[in-house]
């Protein structure tokens, strides 16, 4: 595992796409039993190293209902995005994660991690890439429903602050998606 992390870690295959250059981050271990899929890092997670180090990080953790501690621990979390490199920006926040990762990496990744009991699919890009035409008409169907993708899956929106609007908009994920994910991630870690 540890020489697949190393290799991916040294991955330049898109570099003339990234206008901060290449720096894939990422985190697993052999033990991992929760994977996170999320879209990419941000400016902040690239200048760090660390997956998830950024506002949204913080919102994940409190809606998993986990310390740094125990997120950061390889042995109980992997963290898999869909891109491993920040992306750049957009229009209305950061480019989608660029294609060339999940296709190489993914399933290599994933035979090294036998013992992954739960995957949380982190916005529409993992969605669509794991769940294919099981999603339903779009994200927030597909969060309402996601008891249909359990016990393999846990789907959330993105925890980015720029998703306030739809949190405000849509409080029954707070009132019923949160508190079943946190009960999930403790069946699995406890």
């Amino acid at each position: 595992m540890q020489e697949l992390l190393d290799k991916i870690r040294k991955c330049d295959i898109c570099q003339g796409h990234l206008p901060l250059g290449p720096r894939p981050i990422l985190a697993g271990h052999p033990e991992s039993k929760i994977l996170i899929i999320g879209h990419a890092p941000g400016t902040k997670v690239h200048k760090t190293g660390i997956p998830w180090d950024d506002q949204s990080g913080k919102q994940l953790r409190k809606w998993m209902g986990l310390t740094d501690e125990t997120f950061y621990d390889e042995t109980q979390i992997a963290q898999m995005p869909m891109g491993f490199c920040y992306p750049g920006k957009g229009k209305s926040g950061d480019l989608p994660p660029r294609p060339e990762c999940a296709p190489q990496w993914h399933d290599l990744l994933l035979k090294e991690m036998p013992n992954i009991q739960l995957t949380i699919l982190i916005g529409q890009y993992s969605q669509k890439h794991y769940l294919g035409t099981r999603r339903e008409k779009n994200l927030t169907e597909t969060v309402r429903n996601f008891k249909n993708y359990a016990p393999e899956y846990f789907v959330l929106p993105h925890p980015s602050p720029r998703n306030r609007f739809w949190l405000a908009k849509n409080p029954w994920f707070k009132e019923e998606v949160v508190p079943e994910l946190k009960k999930s991630i403790e069946k699995h870690i406890g």
